[in-house]
């Protein structure tokens, strides 16, 4: 299978993964021929990508880190979570969330679980789903990538669990935010932007009253805005004040951002996120742990489609681990037929120029 961005995706192309909804119900199934009304309801679903049935890559094997059983139970604890404080009136958001804080841990257990029983680096483009709310499917992604880096910084079990819980639970201020500034389409106003950066201090607030969540896990709501050189905010805080977890979730939190689908913009690619980290490396980023999350995810994801420096097309075979930059492809030939794999592990004169979900014909 393959990957295709659903702008260009054709009449006719066979669905190879089935699409879901947020609660686990299939949309589409794997096998289906779209058809033009299709496509079209898949792009008001603002669905970016889909995979499809192609003769040249039906050997390429796209997994999700997560089994769907876990990610359900986790989107449903979050929003269950954060819907109830955002109903509740703000002296009772500590008793809301108390109630719900156990939950959360078990759903963190079982990510951290998965995450150290799954060898394969984090690749959340393989799961394609609809979902009525960005935060939602946001925070699972965000907690998703800050495990797999707290991972690689060899974090201990207690702080794991704190990490992942501060990480599904950063953005809960934002249930105080008005839903018409949260989602506007447009620019938003210096006040209005002012109201959504209020939301690190009150996840803040919310959670350090709540007893049964560590201390650590509220640092994660409070400081994620932060940044090495003192322009994030709500403090401005530089560098070594800012709590390992402000640091971790920072990197995390903007690389979900900029892969996702958001009303203002598409999606990036994971190898146009990573350039964002970068260039903020040093600066508004930790350098040593954008190197280290390079190492926790797929730069260029199984399926998709990319150009080489000479000019030659091919598709992302399988991933080489802690050479993330470097998978194995397998070159299209000019009358589209399957060539050769080349793995960029070992062939390093060859190296790939583009990244892309455009059809490969």
């Amino acid at each position: 299978m393959r990957v295709v961005a659903t702008n260009s995706l054709v009449p006719g192309a066979v669905l190879a993964k089935t699409i879901y909804n947020e609660n686990g119900r299939a949309l589409l199934q794997q096998g289906v021929a779209f058809t033009p009304r299709m496509i079209e309801r898949l792009r008001s679903f603002d669905i970016t990508y889909v995979y499809i049935e192609d003769g040249r890559t039906s050997d390429i094997i796209v997994d999700s880190p997560l089994a769907e059983k876990t990610r359900m139970k986790a989107i449903h604890s979050i929003k269950q979570s954060f819907s109830n404080i955002h109903h509740s009136v703000v002296s009772e958001h500590r008793y809301v969330l108390e109630e719900t804080g156990n939950e959360l841990q078990e759903v963190v257990r079982s990510l951290i679980k998965e995450l150290r029983n799954n060898g394969e680096v984090i690749s959340l483009l393989s799961d394609v789903f609809t979902h009525d709310d960005y935060i939602f499917t946001h925070s699972l992604n965000v907690t998703m990538y800050a495990l797999a880096l707290g991972k690689e910084l060899h974090l201990t079990p207690p702080k794991m669990e704190a990490l992942g819980l501060g990480a599904i639970l950063h953005d809960v201020g934002k249930m105080n935010v008005p839903r018409e500034i949260l989602f506007k389409p447009g620019k938003l106003t210096v006040d209005e932007f002012r109201r959504i950066q209020t939301h690190t201090d009150d996840g803040f607030e919310i959670l350090r009253q709540t007893p049964n969540i560590p201390l650590l896990a509220a640092h994660c709501a409070y400081q994620h805005h932060e940044r090495l050189d003192g322009s994030g905010y709500p403090r401005g805080i530089r560098s070594d004040d800012i709590h390992l977890f402000g640091k971790i979730l920072g990197i995390a939190d903007v690389f979900d951002a900029v892969t996702s689908n958001r009303v203002y913009r598409e999606a990036m690619l994971p190898h146009e996120g990573l350039e964002i980290l970068y260039s903020g490396s040093g600066s508004l980023f930790d350098q040593h742990m954008v190197e280290a999350f390079r190492r926790c995810i797929a730069v260029y994801p199984n399926g998709v489609s990319v150009q080489l420096d000479d000019g030659r097309e091919a598709i992302v075979v399988k991933q080489n681990p802690y050479l993330c930059d470097r998978p194995v492809i397998r070159e299209i030939k000019r009358d589209g037929t399957r060539g050769r794999d080349i793995d960029l592990s070992k062939e390093l004169n060859v190296m790939i120029a583009n990244c892309h979900l455009t059809s490969v014909s």
